[in-house]
């Protein structure tokens, strides 16, 4: 059974903003869920809504996320329970670049993952 997201993806966009910009794990306290998992959720609303700062705030929270995960300045969780959430997005490559990140992720393969984010940030720029 997976956990279900601690954010509502029905919430206005200034919500959904606001939870890219505040890190997911810092508010809703224990969770099971990948606070990665929830960004991206998040991302793939506002992207869907034709929010234009869905990209840059999706991949300055991620970053963030990303830099705290490799000091380990907190423990986050690192078990993937939606690991079929890449496929909510249409392009192919951005899907697998974010299939690939959360695997390195959840093994705390951090230096991988790092390039990864690299790629991804690349592909929405050029898309």
């Amino acid at each position: 059974m997976q956990p279900n997201l601690p954010v509502n993806l029905d919430a206005p966009s200034r919500e959904l903003i606001r939870t890219l910009r505040t890190q997911p794990d810092w508010h809703h306290g224990e969770t099971e869920v990948l606070p990665e998992s929830v960004l991206w959720r998040c991302f793939i609303e506002l992207r869907n809504r034709g929010d234009g700062r869905a990209d840059d705030l999706f991949m300055r929270s991620v970053k963030q996320l990303h830099r705290r995960r490799s000091i380990g300045s907190v423990e986050l969780p690192s078990e993937d329970h939606h690991p079929d959430e890449h496929r909510l997005i249409d392009d192919p490559l951005l899907a697998e670049l974010w299939k690939a990140y959360k695997r390195c992720i959840c093994a705390q393969r951090t230096g991988p993952a790092a390039q990864l984010l690299r790629d991804i940030e690349a592909q929405l720029i050029e898309h």
